[in-house]
């Protein structure tokens, strides 16, 4: 028997930011997203030998370990080793875990928590735990930014837990998901005008949002006037997306773009700025940097009719541009028998 277990990466359009503590404590936040069709995989395959093997394609790392043994966090998959023993993974016979992702960490499409809740599906499958979205979620988030204390906000595992497009608020106790009921008409409309370009560079978003978090504490204007009018254009977004005005839409994605770098000097560079202007000369409305920034991918919305313009320019300059659709499931976890 296996157990397998996929959750999508996710772009977020705005808001990005807001979602980062103490602002969402303090003043609230909201990140307006959407899943699409490149994922985190992972298969749990049970065993009897009292052993724990563990090999990810992504970081060419196999490792192994008896099921009594203490799981030291030293760099090497120590998401996976958190996630073991946060789900009670080493009380039991052993298993084997096979790891990949359609994207690496670094290039900001949320895959490093994308692969946390893929691993805590399927452990919690493995362990018969009956948990709700909004406990995978947490329990993702609890694990990444807790016990493994890397940087960053609670967005990505909310995503990749429910899955297509939603708006997320961040209050001071909880999180609410609202899932925006996008027709399908919208959807292809939205798959047909927007371009993600992968500009040829990860980034560590711990030291972006590092920066970030000690601007705002230290009440830097600038840091403060952006998470602000982050958080009015996200909701302006919401509504341009539900009412279908998506020219206003991609245009305040650039608009939402501006803002967003006022948060931290590292979330641009000129190989990204000369990308979007370049993008924008050959006919893109707006963009942004998905993620916390620095490198990874440029989503940009065109019209349809430049493009293949846009995308000629982007590979000119070292892009390479990747193909997607948006994935409306979710985390999704399954046994396979017989196996």
């Amino acid at each position: 028997m296996l157990i397998r277990a996929k959750a999508p990466l996710r772009i977020s359009f705005a808001g990005g930011g807001t979602d980062v503590p103490p602002y969402p404590e303090k003043e609230g936040g909201c990140v307006l997203s959407a899943t699409i069709n490149k994922y985190a995989y992972g298969t749990l395959h049970p065993r009897d030998d009292g052993q724990i093997s563990i090999e990810s394609v992504d970081f060419g790392i196999s490792i192994n370990y008896n099921v009594d043994e203490d799981l030291i966090y030293d760099g090497k998959l120590d998401l996976v080793k958190a996630a073991i023993k946060k789900l009670g993974g080493q009380n039991g016979a052993g298993f084997n875990l096979f790891l990949h992702s359609d994207a690496p960490p670094g290039t900001g499409l949320g895959s490093s928590s994308a692969m946390m809740v893929a691993l805590v599906g399927l452990l919690k499958e493995f362990k018969n735990m009956p948990l709700t979205d909004y406990e995978i979620a947490h329990l993702a988030y609890v694990i990444e930014r807790k016990e493994l204390k890397i940087d960053g906000g609670l967005q990505d595992q909310y995503a990749s837990t429910f899955g297509g497009f939603n708006f997320i608020e961040f209050l001071k106790d909880r999180v609410i998901v609202n899932p925006l009921k996008i027709n399908q008409d919208v959807i292809n409309e939205l798959e047909h005008n927007l371009l993600l370009c992968y500009t040829g560079g990860t980034r560590l978003s711990a030291k972006i949002i590092e920066d970030q978090v000690s601007r705002y504490e230290r009440g830097e204007e600038e840091a403060l006037q952006g998470l602000r009018q982050l958080k009015e254009m996200t909701i302006e977004m919401k509504n341009a997306l539900l009412q279908r005005k998506l020219n206003e839409f991609g245009e305040l994605l650039g608009h939402a773009w501006e803002n967003k770098k006022k948060l931290s000097s590292k979330i641009t560079n000129p190989v990204i700025e000369e990308m979007y202007d370049e993008a924008k000369k050959a006919g893109a409305l707006g963009g942004k940097i998905t993620g916390a920034g620095g490198g990874g991918y440029l989503l940009l919305y065109c019209p349809f009719e430049k493009k293949h313009k846009v995308a000629e320019r982007l590979k000119n300059l070292g892009g390479a541009i990747t193909d997607f659709a948006f994935d409306l499931y979710g985390l999704q976890t399954w046994r396979v028998n017989g196996q």
